[in-house]
């Protein structure tokens, strides 16, 4: 009986002892997305007011391609030791499911916390000939195949796939590494149609180089709450879930953990923090969502949701 006790105490020290020494160099937060795209301006808001709390500088990586999955792989095969975490979101922990990935998206990450819930705006080129989405609906039955949509990632891929199987439309998809280097040819004319946070998309809207069709979530966003839903527009029922979480590989200290989340709740709590990311088009998630078991719940009901629909619709990336 003494080994074992002399085993479990010897383990909960290293333990503390982990925590109390924790963060003692920087912290890399992998953003699975190429520079530019809201996932990015997110995780680089987060990062800078947490490097106080924490003691020590948070590391913005970004390892794009294969709609995130890359980026994903790295922070799954990576130490549970804190020091590796990525910056979660729909595409990356439940629509990545459509990519052949070597990951499970269950159970090889430990949630840190929510960050925010986004609408997801369906977007086009200032000169396209709708001006919204009844419009785009109309041409696209005019002109089947002839609207370029840009595919970045799941959420855009699975939105396209969804619009067409509801509508009978067809559209021409055009894929991208992120919705940083499609929102440039977007800019210049060169791709129609796009699905992205409000994040990426409210910029170029206030000047003018896009313009929104609709927001395809189920209410209008407290951020952006002159802009129609997807509903109100004609396609009830067609939405695209956008939210922002941390995650690390499954298997950190609770301890770490705790202290990941502690500097992230900090940072949320700061005026700065909430006055950046409305003017990015993010709600804020709940207090109580930003938890370790808020994210845990928040993301079991995610992949309970749209794993089915995902599944019916038959989408699949090669």
């Amino acid at each position: 009986m003494i080994r074992p006790i002399i085993a479990v105490t010897l383990w909960l020290l290293t333990g503390l002892a982990v925590a109390q020494g924790f963060p003692a160099r920087p912290v890399t937060l992998v953003v699975p997305f190429p520079p530019g795209g809201s996932t990015d301006t997110t995780a680089r808001i987060i990062a800078e007011r947490m490097r106080g709390p924490l003691g020590q500088t948070v590391v913005v990586e970004n390892v794009g391609g294969a709609g995130g999955s890359i980026g994903m792989a790295r922070v799954a095969r990576s130490a549970p030791d804190g020091y590796t975490i990525d910056i979660g979101q729909w595409d990356t922990h439940v629509g990545a499911i459509i990519y052949p990935i070597t990951f499970d998206l269950q159970k090889d990450f430990d949630p840190i916390g929510l960050l925010s819930v986004n609408p997801q705006l369906m977007i086009a080129r200032k000169d396209f000939p709708a001006t919204d989405f009844r419009g785009l609906l109309a041409f696209m039955k005019a002109n089947p195949g002839k609207a370029t949509f840009v595919d970045q990632n799941a959420a855009a891929r699975v939105t396209g796939v969804l619009m067409q199987q509801m509508t009978g439309t067809q559209a021409l998809f055009v894929p991208y590494r992120g919705a940083g280097p499609a929102m440039q040819d977007m800019l210049a004319q060169q791709v129609d149609l796009m699905v992205v946070q409000a994040a990426v998309a409210l910029p170029q809207v206030r000047g003018g180089a896009v313009k929104i069709l609709a927001n395809l979530s189920p209410a209008r966003s407290s951020v952006i709450p002159t802009v129609p839903t997807s509903e109100e527009s004609g396609i009830p029922g067609l939405y695209a879930s956008g939210w922002f979480g941390l995650f690390g590989p499954k298997g950190m200290p609770k301890e770490v953990v705790a202290r990941l989340n502690g500097a992230m709740v900090q940072a949320l709590a700061d005026p700065a923090i909430k006055t950046r990311f409305a003017d990015l088009g993010l709600d804020m998630a709940a207090r109580e969502q930003q938890s370790p078991e808020g994210l845990a719940a928040f993301h079991k009901v995610e992949v309970e949701k749209w794993w089915p629909i995902i599944r019916a619709a038959g989408i699949k990336v090669e």
